[in-house]
């Protein structure tokens, strides 16, 4: 059915879900529904608002198993919307960081189902990210200690890049590592091969679908994109030999689980770990031609202001923008990175994606898709908990909002005074019932703040 993967504006269809029905307060309120908020049709997956919660690595699965503290990690941050998991690895070749998850033994499978059924609790559909990081990693990670498979046997070029050993211990790709192995094109089929038995794997893990991960710099990047494919049989090359690799595993993603059930994150802009495209525009317009024939679920896509090594940019949209790509795509369109409630509003309002991706701020703040609701208080995360083994700190242990928590506009009646002073509604001591509410509304703001990590 082409043109399946479309979303359109619907109904709440959840019940139980931690966000509140924002049609309904918008009613009885008289003010607007906040559009990142609005309910969306993804395909088949009937969402309550327009938050995607990003893929993230936390390094929490140890010996790449995930633990039980997942179940409850990802169950805190579920309220009915899109749920993608942490970057998942589709083999032991595939890993790049040390306790990152993987998808390809019985034993992770296993280990899956609970942090699934966790989700689902919570009315959230939740799609496994598969992930191979190609020449991103360490020889530690590799069988028999072999050069890191790649398009390519060019190093990563920059030196302000570093891999983690298995063990934590920090390595420079330019300097510590040796250089990675061009991967033989007979070599290839088994490298989609592995892609395919990863998604039937999810499915069986109880996932709902899957993201294929073709950003970042990682091993479909390294083919993609010029700076890093120098091959010259028929993977490298032209722009259609480039995409070549990228749509062999996309199809045998979805001959395996169906369309309706697969996306793919890109990064046009992203340089990291080296892959960079002069001009981004004729290859992924190329890529998202041949990617509409698929009818996938959704297109994620990446910012250009996220830079080399992952931080906020400054950018010339007029220069650099996903909404071409956004007009281009038959799919229901994600856009990530840098986004906070005000940007992610004006993002749905001016047709600039269909949903929205939040990573680092959903970290901390485990009930976002609520906080936004309210306009309420955001904690603020700590970054020196990110990648850590520790199954609690900085990991299931932020605050959510007190239950009874609500902020709400208060409009003058025309019998109140302009400057606050009393009327026929204040009180015996003078006070006005303006005063008093404001006063209640700055209380309960305070307490949450102290409730929040600094």
């Amino acid at each position: 059915m082409a043109g399946h993967g479309q979303g359109h504006e619907g109904s709440y269809p959840h019940q139980g879900s931690q966000l509140k029905d924002t049609t309904s307060h918008a009613t009885h309120q008289g003010h607007a529904v906040v559009p990142l908020l609005k309910p969306y049709n993804l395909g088949k997956f009937d969402l309550p608002h327009r938050m995607v919660y990003a893929p993230l690595t936390r390094c929490r699965a140890l010996g790449g198993v995930p633990q039980p503290a997942a179940a409850e990690y990802y169950g805190q941050r579920s309220s009915g919307g899109l749920i993608l998991s942490e970057a998942t690895c589709i083999c032991v070749e595939a890993h790049g960081y040390p306790n990152v998850p993987g998808i390809y033994t019985e034993q992770q499978v296993e280990a899956w189902k609970p942090v699934v059924k966790a989700v689902h609790r919570k009315k959230s559909p939740f799609f496994c990210q598969l992930w191979h990081v190609g020449r991103a990693t360490s020889v530690d990670y590799q069988p028999g200690g072999k050069p890191m498979p790649s398009s390519t046997s060019k190093p990563i070029p920059s030196k302000d890049y570093t891999i983690f050993s298995p063990d934590g211990k920090k390595q420079s790709p330019f300097e510590d590592l040796p250089p990675p192995r061009a991967v033989d094109a007979s070599e290839i089929p088994g490298l989609v091969e592995l892609y395919r038995v990863a998604a039937r794997n999810s499915i069986k893990a109880g996932f709902d679908g899957v993201e294929v991960h073709g950003a970042h710099g990682y091993l479909i990047d390294q083919f993609l994109k010029e700076s890093i494919n120098d091959r010259t049989d028929h993977y490298g090359g032209s722009i259609e030999n480039r995409c070549r690799f990228c749509l062999e595993v996309v199809k045998a993603v979805v001959d395996e689980v169906g369309s309706d059930v697969v996306g793919i994150r890109l990064s046009p802009f992203t340089e990291f770990y080296g892959a960079f495209e002069s001009d981004p525009y004729p290859l992924y317009n190329y890529l998202l031609k041949e990617l509409n024939k698929f009818n996938l679920l959704y297109v994620h896509m990446v910012e250009p202001r996220i830079g080399k090594q992952m931080n906020v940019i400054e950018v010339d949209e007029s220069d650099k923008s996903l909404k071409p790509f956004k007009k281009l795509s038959n799919a229901a369109f994600i856009a990530a990175g840098g986004y906070d409630r005000e940007n992610g509003i004006r993002a749905i309002e001016t047709d600039h994606t269909d949903l929205v991706c939040y990573g680092r701020p959903w970290i901390a703040n485990p009930d976002l898709p609520r906080r936004y609701e309210l306009d309420a208080p955001i904690t603020k995360y700590d970054r020196t908990t990110f990648y850590s083994p520790d199954q609690v700190k900085g990991y299931t242990d932020y605050p959510f909002l007190p239950e009874d928590y609500e902020i709400n506009q208060i409009r003058l009646d025309d019998g109140h005074s302009q400057n606050g002073s009393a009327s026929s509604t204040g009180t015996a001591n003078g006070a006005s019932l303006v005063d008093q509410v404001s006063a209640s509304a700055a209380a309960v703001v305070d307490k949450v703040k102290k409730m929040t990590v600094s």
